[in-house]
This record gives structure tokens, sequence and C-alpha cells, in this order.
């Protein structure tokens, strides 16, 4: 249940103030490198490679280090550096088969011994305890070269999806650390071998001893690009071939309608993060009843916020997860605005008079907490929210605040109404769940979407308790609850967008934000 990889998340979305080196580079000379290369832009330089630091874009680490299992679409396991397992002893034993063949970019073989040495670096150490196979980690025997055995003093919670992370999972080379145990240089098992990397672009050959399916083409290079509207000039330009993802080079959706328009090629994945709204009961005494809750929720209109900001991109939710996720849950259509309903609801609830509504003298006037730093787009969205309960009678409040004070205040509950994002695959439906709505489980960088230490936390303890045929009927009445309580707003299904020149042939969205989507990728002769 991923607290302190939010920090390093958000982090890695904020502006970068690079300038580009190569930035006069005429287009033949990126022509003329162009032959069997995809050419992808990052909005920042790489940074540290290590797998087992937090600091470096996601997906350049996912070209090089693999992890013993992937996670694929809707959440399915697949083999990757282990080609079996088996889960035993109530989740407390796991046993590896190890794939045979495989080799690191610099000859080191992978088998138990290297597959030892790297989950050692990482399991048990304090660091890492937002993994529950970190935290409860107790052992590892090598069973022989190719069967490892891990024991852990607890059940651990999504076992394998954890193990399907970019970091700190994924494996390195035991050759590529100094003598003092520091990482050195990156060298993974993966189809990517890096052959340069600076503040302009990181660079990488395939790599011709890889295990798996080759990409069909020889080279990528990451061009390191930081201003979103020159990302979108060197697409249209021809000096870049493909750009996106929310952590590598996100585009807004103003600028994938403008590239649309003229004629580029745009791919938007319906994603799998939701954009939520949560209620602040312990400091607005008002959001202590559920009908002014619900209101709230069916004032406002998620499609409206979907056609102002995406742009048509977002699907309004009527789920705290869309069904791209495993166990998301019964899921329901997003809640259509009903004004007339949601002035009842008020009036029901005491709260009466107009313009602004009151009870007992005092106005229903409530503050929202926005940072577009942090969730892009949020102010635009607090202000259609503003103008929708204006018409419904409340006073909605907007304070703007940069990234540092927007986790301060929801940390400490400084707030009536703020917004929230899920953490997405392959983090979900779990992380967030425990993350951001169990009152006993510490989140420092966030705060909470909603706690409830009488009713709602037996019911995600007893899910995350759950294993087989019973993870989905506990975790479904914890969806129950926060839908029969009006305890959120889930407002849309944040998209993920791309965009590619015509070079790229069988592009397709990655399964998480967290993946570079190299593969399948054939490039047109130009």
């Amino acid at each position: 249940m991923s607290v302190k990889r939010r920090t390093f998340l958000q982090g890695a979305a904020g502006a970068i103030g690079l300038a580009m080196a190569q930035g006069a580079l005429s287009k033949i000379v990126y022509a003329q490198g162009a032959a069997g290369t995809l050419r992808v832009a990052i909005a920042k330089p790489a940074g540290n490679l290590d797998p087992q630091s937090h600091y470096a874009i996601w997906a350049i680490q996912d070209l090089m280090f693999e992890p013993l299992v992937k996670y694929g679409k809707g959440g399915q396991i697949e083999p990757c550096l282990a080609t079996d397992w088996k889960i035993e002893d109530g989740g407390k034993t796991l046993h590896l088969t190890l794939r045979e063949g495989v080799t690191f970019q610099d000859g080191t073989k992978f088998d138990a011994a290297a597959c030892k040495w790297n989950l050692e670096r990482w399991m048990g150490n304090d660091q890492f305890s937002w993994m529950n196979c970190s935290k409860y980690f107790e052992s590892l025997e090598v069973v022989d070269d190719y069967h490892v055995t891990l024991h852990f003093k607890e059940p651990v919670l999504a076992l394998m999806q954890e193990l399907s992370y970019t970091r700190p999972p994924r494996f390195l080379s035991p050759k590529s650390v100094g003598a003092d145990g520091k990482f050195n240089e990156p060298v993974g098992t993966g189809p990517w071998r890096q052959v340069k990397a600076d503040d302009t672009e990181s660079a990488f050959e395939r790599y011709d001893g890889y295990w798996g399916d080759k990409p069909s083409y020889e080279r990528l290079e990451a061009k390191v690009i930081p201003d979103p509207r020159s990302r979108v000039a060197a697409l249209r330009s021809g000096e870049i071939d493909l750009v996106g993802g929310f952590w590598i080079a996100p585009l807004t959706p103003e600028e994938a309608k403008q590239l649309e328009a003229a004629g580029v090629n745009v791919v938007v994945d319906p994603g799998n993060v939701t954009l939520v709204m949560a209620f602040n009961p312990d400091r607005a005494a008002a959001l202590k009843d559920s009908q002014v809750r619900k209101a709230i929720s069916i004032g406002i209109d998620r499609a409206a916020i979907s056609k102002v900001l995406y742009h048509g991109y977002a699907k309004p939710a009527g789920n705290l997860f869309s069904s791209a996720l495993p166990y998301a849950g019964k899921q329901h259509e997003a809640p259509v605005r009903d004004a007339a309903a949601a002035s009842e609801l008020l009036e029901k609830a005491g709260w009466t008079g107009s313009p602004i509504r009151s009870k007992d003298g005092k106005p229903l006037t409530l503050e929202m907490v926005v940072s577009p730093d942090a969730v892009p787009g949020s102010r635009i969205i607090a202000e259609v929210i503003q103008s929708e309960m204006k018409e419904i009678g409340i006073d909605l409040v907007i304070r703007s605040v940069d990234h540092a004070s927007k986790h301060t205040d929801m940390l400490e509950q400084k707030y009536d109404l703020g917004f929230f994002l899920t953490y997405g695959a392959p983090y979900d439906p779990f992380g967030s769940i425990v993350g951001l709505c169990l009152s006993t489980f510490k989140n420092d960088v966030e705060g909470k979407l909603v706690t409830d230490p009488v009713n709602l936390d037996p019911l995600i303890n007893a899910a995350t308790a759950a294993t087989g045929d019973q993870i989905e009927p506990t975790i479904q009445k914890v969806y129950d609850w926060l839908r029969d309580n009006d305890a959120i707003a889930p407002l849309v299904y944040v998209p993920s967008i791309w965009a590619h020149s015509d070079r790229v042939q069988g592009f397709t969205s990655p399964v998480t934000e967290y993946d570079m989507p190299y593969e399948n990728i054939v490039l047109a002769a130009e």
C-alpha cells in the first residue's frame, strides 16, 4: 500500500525548468539518426536508475529492468523472470520457479543466487515497509539454481501484484554495483541496454541477448523536452515519434484535441485512476449529514467536468475504481446531475432559504482546497462545481494552494472539500483502499480520503484478510458502505493520453502509467 511512493510520483509530475541543449539541432540531423529508432519525449532527465531508488522516471527503468511477474490487462498476473509460483501456508510461503536461459546485459547469469541477492537488497528493509512483502519478510531460501522459497511472518495481501511493481522489486545485475554495494550502472535483463544518459536524452540499444520477444527496431531515444508546447511542436515537426503518459511527458486533453485536428494520431485509454472528491465532516459539521453529502454529489455535473476539462476524453465515474482494475466491484452508472433532488435533500436536512441556505443562523458555506500542481485542472473543476453549488444554495469558497501546501492541508484536515487521485494499477484496489481509507494505516503524505474506525475499518480489514473466492464479496462490502453512506464522490476516470507519428505502427497504451509502451511497435520507413 504505497504511501512513500506518492511523494516521488508527485514530485516527478512537477514542472522541470531545464533548457533543451539540443534545441538548435535541425530536422535533418534528427532524420539522419532516425532509421530504426523510436524517439520518445520525456519531461525531465531519467535520473538515478537504481531500481531500489525513488528518483528515476519509472518508464525508463521499465526498459531495462524486469520483475518476477508482470501486471497484465485487468490485473492478470503474468510470468516474467518467474515462470511459475505457488502460495502456501495461508499466504505466508511463496515458492518461485525462475526462468532459465536468462542473462543480464553484462552477461551475468540470472539464477537463484542473483534472485536472492536482489531480493535481499530491499526485502525486510524499513525503507520499503510500505510494501507488505517487505514489511512481513522473514527469510529466503535457495532450493536449487532455479527455485527459491520466500517466507513471511504474516500473509501478504496482493503479494504477486507487489512483486510486479517497477521499484523496488525489479532485477539488477549483481556486477552493476561497486565494492561498497552501492548502485554503479543500470544493467538489467530487459530488452534495452542504455548507451547514453545526460540532461538532453537517454539512449538505448536493443539487447540482442534478450530472452523474450525482441523489439523490431534497434534503438530507442528518450529526448528531454520539459516544455509541453515544445513537445507538441516536436511531434508535429517529426522530431519525435511518441509523447504522452502521466509520469513521462503528459499531454493535456486540449493539446490532444489540437493534435487530432492537425491529423496526428491520438490514442486515449480510459485509464485506471479515479478523480475523487472528499468530504471532511470533522471540519465542516454540515458534512456529517449524509443527505448533505448526497446533495453535493448529485448536484455535480460529471459530464460537464468531462467536457470542460477533459474535452470528452474522461468517463464520468460511478465507482471508486473502474472496471479496468481487478476486484473493482459492481459497476454503477455515474450520478446524473439533479439540482431539484439535491435542493430537496438540503431542505430535508434543515438547510433552507436563498440565495445561500442557512441552518440555526449559520450559512451553508464550504471551503474547497485545490492545487493545480498536484491535480492538474483542479482549479477549473472547482469553478464548475462552485457554480453548480450556488444553484442549489451552497456557498463554495475555493482556495488554491501550491503542491506542498496541498499535502500539508490534507494531512492536517484544513479543508471541507478536496480532490484525491487513486493510485491506479498495479497498486489498486488495495493500495488506495488501505492507504486512503483505513484509519489505522499511517499515510503521512496526503492524508485520508475517508475514514470511519467503527464502521469502515472492520470491512477493510476483512477484505485485506480474505483469500480466494472470499476477496470479491468482502471488498464489495467496502464499496457498498462507501456508496450507501455517500462517503465520497467519485467524479471521473482520468484518461491516459498518447500521441504518435505515422512512423509508429501497432501502438497500444501501456497497462499501467509506469510502463513504457515500446512493445508491438513497428517503425514504418520514412
